[in-house]
């Protein structure tokens, strides 16, 4: 390892292409390994957030934010080649960095004695161009990414160009590349809970990384839950049965409201409160009067605390569905949209109280810290929550939640054990929800993987798309049906470019699929659809075996519901256990062996 010594772009930009080749894990893990290894401890951290397409970590909130047309006004600067030329062949390609790649390599003006691109100056570059404000800062934007291209090879201009413009689409999870780490500088693959543990308190990759570089496995163990450093969300697993509930939680547990609204993550430090979403994305400024909220209402100096944050009719004290809280994700006007749709919280976990990491205790000692430091009002309250040890108990307090405007229950382990899983799924939190308009016992959130051309009255658009659940054992996106019914006339006409950014020329190495799309997509949307039923399916990929050889399971005649679901990443959604799941207790509804 050469300490010390500038690291070349170029060397990340062969990786990149080496990456971007294969679609196989563990060949991306060995690639990942090799170019960390090249990596000096000066700037790991900085290839670390590179490699995941950013400059720094989602939760600090400073993004490159450079537009399409901005993009190729440099590259017509740097090439000496019209616009009209340049928009011509990213028509052909769909790709900007591929078009990129091609006028660099045929630029009309050579640069001699030309120094090569390093990781530092291009990432320094690309923080000025991030921290740009002001009158001037379009100019020094354009200005900025020329220089950039000017002295770029057309490899690395392929990657500068994606990079800017957010779409890297290497294919590589945030927990690859963890893996790559455990690996490089842990000592094996062991040393990756490590690792993760590092992370899921922190979600600062470039931090983890620069720490188990520099300090080992050593650093890594000294991280600590921090004020202003989001955790990454605990998840829960699926039952559709009380009986199942309880007998998986041990005979007793705490049965909680799932309410339909919006997950956020408060982080109070005296008089300031700053609210992250379950993407980790700071997002206090869309909801001032829920910032308010919680420094009136938590009798804690610092704390970290999960919520649902719910939209509410303030002259009623309904809840109102989860579509108009989606209102409240806007730029301007945020006093009328605080008017048109005010908020109550409910307060359901602290995670970090006056310097105590709470990760690692028990529910039962969690909640009762909660029912200390919140003091309930109107708009802010508590979680409802039940003790429930029988199946009829458990019944009754759903169809209660049901009846309140709640989605179902999530139903928590009260063991010793119950810890906070940062980032993980498993089964100390089960959700309990049931959708009686339909077969199927609930609606799924399915992610976007592939498209079809529309024909018809349909053309020029998708006629359908294809849908995946999440696989966590193996971080792949498996296909589980085709959905063209339930999009509106506008849901179509602005699909083609909502995708847009997200299209990759072939399959994603995340995607396991046995058809074959008109359209691939990187995975990133995600969708609430409906269906009449599970069955089993030769074609999709789905629990491919778990019920019989040769067969996954497929959603039969299944109907997007018009919910976008926005406040999901593509690892948030339902996954294929949890699709096997249902298909098992649809079995044992209809009498079936």
């Amino acid at each position: 390892m050469l300490w010390g010594l500038p690291l070349k772009y170029s060397t990340i930009a062969d990786a990149y292409e080496e990456i971007e080749r294969t679609t196989k894990r563990l060949e991306m893990t060995d690639l990942l390994v090799n170019l960390l290894k090249s990596t000096s401890r000066e700037v790991i951290d900085k290839v670390a957030y590179l490699t995941q397409g950013r400059i720094y970590p989602d939760f600090v909130g400073i993004e490159i934010g450079v537009a399409e047309k901005l993009a190729v006004k440099a590259l017509v600067r740097v090439s000496g080649r019209r616009d009209v030329d340049i928009e011509e062949e990213l028509k052909k390609t769909g790709d900007l960095g591929e078009t990129a790649e091609k006028f660099v390599a045929a630029k009309k003006q050579v640069t001699f004695f030309q120094q090569p691109l390093t990781v530092q100056r291009v990432y320094e570059t690309l923080d000025k161009m991030a921290k740009a404000s002001g009158s001037g800062a379009v100019d020094l934007k354009l200005s900025l990414l020329a220089g950039l291209l000017a002295a770029a090879s057309p490899k690395e201009a392929k990657y500068i160009m994606r990079t800017v413009t957010g779409n890297l689409r290497l294919g590589i999870a945030d927990m690859t590349v963890l893996d790559a780490l455990a690996i490089a500088y842990g000592g094996g693959k062991e040393a990756r809970g490590q690792v993760e543990r590092a992370y899921t308190i922190c979600s600062d990759l470039g931090r983890v990384a620069k720490t188990i570089a520099e300090e080992g496995l050593e650093g890594i163990g000294k991280f600590r839950v921090s004020i202003s450093e989001p955790i990454r969300p605990m998840l829960a697993e699926r039952l559709s049965s009380p009986e199942e509930i309880l007998e998986k939680l041990g005979g007793k547990c705490m049965a909680e409201y799932k309410y339909d609204g919006e997950r956020l993550q408060a982080h109070k430090k005296g008089n300031t409160v700053k609210l992250f979403s379950r993407r980790l994305e700071d997002i206090s400024s869309q909801y001032p009067d829920a910032v308010e909220l919680f420094k009136k209402h938590v009798k804690a100096e610092d704390a970290i605390l999960e919520c649902e944050c719910v939209a509410v009719d303030l002259d009623t004290g309904e809840m109102r569905p989860f579509q108009e809280l989606m209102h409240r994700r806007r730029k301007y006007e945020i006093e009328r949209a605080i008017d048109d749709y005010p908020v109550s919280l409910f307060v359901f976990e602290v995670l970090y109280v006056d310097g105590r990491d709470l990760t690692l205790e028990s529910y039962p000692v969690r909640r009762g810290i909660l029912e200390r430091i919140v003091e309930e009002s109107d708009r802010v309250k508590l979680a409802n929550g039940a003790l429930v040890s029988a199946p009829a108990e458990l019944e009754k307090f759903f169809m209660e939640a049901i009846e309140n405007g709640c989605e179902g229950l999530v139903c928590k382990s009260i063991s010793s054990d119950s810890v906070y899983q940062a980032g993980a799924r498993g089964w100390l939190w089960i959700k309990y929800k049931r959708d009686y308009k339909s077969e199927m016992t609930d609606t799924v959130d399915l992610v976007v993987v592939g498209a079809f051309h529309g024909r018809g009255k349909r053309a020029g658009t998708y006629g359908a798309l294809l849908l995946a659940a999440y696989t966590s054992e193996r971080d792949t996106f498996e296909t589980v049906t085709k959905c063209g019914t339930g999009f509106t006339d506008e849901d179509l006409g602005k699909l083609p470019k909502m995708m847009h950014d997200h299209v990759v020329p072939h399959k994603h190495s995340r995607v396991d699929s046995m058809l074959e799309a008109d359209v691939w997509f990187e995975p990133a949307l995600v969708i609430e659809v409906l269906g009449a039923e599970m069955t089993l399916s030769p074609i999709h990929t789905c629990a491919m075996g778990s019920v019989r050889k040769g067969r996954g399971l497929a959603i039969r005649f299944p109907r997007f519901t018009g919910n976008y679901r926005f406040d999901k990443a593509a690892e948030d959604a339902t996954t294929s256990a949890e699709v096997l799941e249902i298909y098992r207790n649809q079995l044992k509804r209809i009498g079936q062996s």
